[in-house]
C-alpha cells in the first residue's frame, strides 16, 4: 500500500479517500484473503490504486457495485491507449497485446464473435463431452497412482486434463502442451518475463496458430477452428482466428488448471469438508461453486474503462478513469452472502461472480464447471483417502502472472 507516495505495509488501516494501494493487493496467505478486502468493502468501496505500471485506477470491492459495473454495457476494457496500463513496457496483457487488439472487445462486433463460438461451449455440448472427460481424468489418475505418493495433483491431473480438453475442442495436438503453457505464461506476464522474452514467445505462438489455421483451411477436421476457418458465414479475419485460438488455449487451460489445484487444496485443508463430500457426493456441484466463490487467488480482476461520469457507491467517477473490479473480494461480501467467510458446501443459490457478469461473462464457464465437477467426482471415487502432503500454510502461490494459483498441490493417499 502507498500513501502520499510512501509505502504502507499490509495490515495498515484503510482510510477512505486518503490511501493509495498497490494493486494487486499483497496477501501473505495462500487460502485466506488479504485483510484489506473486508476493510475496503466496509470503509472504502471505491479505492484509489496504482498498477505495477505506476498508472492510477480505482478498485471496486462490493458485490452489488462489481456486478452492476460488469453488466453495464456502456463500459468496456478500453483496449488500446485509453485505459491505464497494467504493466510496465509495451506488453500489457489486458489492454495492449496483439491478441486483445485482434478480438473485438465491444459492441456488436464482440457479440457476433461470441455467437460464433457459443455452440461449442453450451451445457448440451458439455454433456456430450463429459463421459470422455471422465475417461481421460481416470487415465491421469491411473498414471498418478502408478507413480505413487506423494504426488503433485496439479502437475498430474489439474494441468493435463484441461489442456487435453481444449486441445480436443480446437483440434491441436496435446503433445504441444508444454509449449502452450510457456506461451500462456508469457502472455499473462506481469513481472516474470522481460520484454524480449515476451515478444519472442508471442511471435512463436502466433506463427504456430497461423500454421494451424492454414492447415485447417486445407484439411478441416471436426473441431472449432476447422469450422470457423471454413464456414462461409464466418466473418473472422485470419488475425482474429489466430487470436481466438490463442485466447481459448490460454483461457481453456491456465485458469481451469489453476482452479482445480486451488479447489482441491481448499477441500483438503479441512478434512471435514472432504469427509462431507464422501458421505454425500450429491454435494459435488455446490462444492464446486463454493470453491469458485472462495478463491482468494483469482487473479487480477476485470477492468472497465469509464468514458462518462458515473457514480459508484456514491463516489463520482470522472471520464477517463480505469476501474478494476475485484470479483474475488466481491464474492466474500457479507451483504450478498450469509456467513460469507465460511465454506458452505451446500450453499444454494450461489450467485458468485467468479465468471464475471453480463455480456462479457466467461464464455467457457460451462466447460470449467464440467471439468471441476469431473475432477472432484473421479477423485472421490478413486482416492477417498486423499489428503494434502504438506500443511496448507506451506503451499506456495504462483507469482508474477495475471492469473493466480498454487505452484504445486502435494498429495498422498
Amino acid at each position: 500500500m502507498v500513501q502520499d507516495g510512501t509505502e504502507v505495509k499490509e495490515g495498515t488501516e484503510v482510510k477512505e479517500g486518503t490511501d493509495v494501494l498497490e494493486y494487486p493487493i499483497p496477501n501473505g496467505g495462500t487460502l485466506e484473503p488479504p485483510a484489506a478486502w473486508a476493510e475496503l468493502r466496509s470503509k472504502c468501496p471505491v479505492a484509489h490504486v496504482t498498477f505495477p505500471s505506476g498508472d492510477a485506477a480505482r478498485l471496486v470491492t462490493r458485490y452489488d457495485d462489481v456486478k452492476e459495473l460488469l453488466a453495464d454495457t456502456r463500459f468496456g476494457r478500453g483496449t488500446g491507449q485509453d485505459a491505464a496500463s497494467v504493466t510496465e513496457g509495451d506488453h500489457d496483457p489486458l489492454n495492449n497485446s496483439d491478441m486483445a487488439m485482434a478480438i473485438p472487445q465491444e459492441g456488436e462486433g464482440h457479440l457476433a464473435w461470441r455467437r460464433q463460438l457459443n455452440k461449442w461451449f453450451t451445457a448440451k455440448q458439455m454433456a456430450r463431452l463429459r463421459p470422455r472427460i471422465t475417461e481421460v481424468a481416470d487415465r491421469f489418475v491411473d498414471d498418478m497412482v502408478a507413480k505413487g505418493a506423494p504426488a503433485d495433483l496439479k502437475a498430474d491431473l489439474g494441468f493435463p486434463l484441461p489442456v487435453w480438453v481444449i486441445c480436443e475442442i480446437l483440434g491441436v495436438p496435446e503433445s504441444d502442451r508444454d509449449k502452450f503453457s510457456y506461451w500462456s505464461d508469457t502472455l499473462l506476464n506481469m513481472s516474470r518475463y522481460d520484454g524480449d522474452e515476451i515478444r519472442a514467445a508471442q511471435t512463436e505462438f502466433y506463427r504456430y496458430l497461423a500454421a494451424h489455421v492454414a492447415a485447417k483451411r486445407e484439411n478441416p477436421g471436426e473441431d472449432l477452428l476447422s469450422e470457423l476457418a471454413n464456414d462461409p458465414e464466418t466473418t473472422m479475419s485470419d488475425a482474429t482466428l489466430i487470436a481466438t485460438g490463442q485466447g481459448l488455449l490460454v483461457a481453456g487451460h491456465e485458469t481451469t488448471a489453476n482452479m482445480i489445484g486451488k479447489m482441491m487444496a481448499m477441500l483438503l485443508a479441512d478434512r471435514t469438508r472432504w469427509e462431507a463430500l464422501l458421505a454425500d457426493p450429491k454435494l459435488v456441484r455446490s462444492a464446486v461453486e463454493e470453491s469458485l466463490r472462495l478463491d482468494v487467488n483469482a487473479g487480477f480482476g476485470m477492468i472497465r474503462y469509464i468514458d462518462q461520469e458515473i457514480a459508484i457507491a456514491g463516489v463520482q467517477i470522472t471520464p477517463g478513469t480505469t476501474v478494476v473490479c475485484s470479483m474475488a473480494a466481491a464474492n466474500r461480501d457479507e451483504r450478498a452472502f450469509q456467513d460469507a467467510a465460511e465454506m458452505d458446501l451446500a450453499r444454494t443459490p450461489n450467485p458468485h461472480l467468479a465468471f464475471g457478469a453480463g455480456l462479457h461473462s466467461c464464455l467457457g464457464q460451462a466447460l470449467a464447471r464440467t471439468e471441476l465437477q469431473v475432477v472432484l467426482e473421479v477423485l472421490l471415487r478413486r482416492l477417498p483417502t486423499l489428503e494434502l502432503a504438506v500443511a496448507p500454510a506451506d503451499l506456495s502461490k504462483v507469482e508474477g502472472l495475471l492469473v493466480g494459483g498454487l505452484v504445486e498441490v502435494p498429495v498422498k493417499w
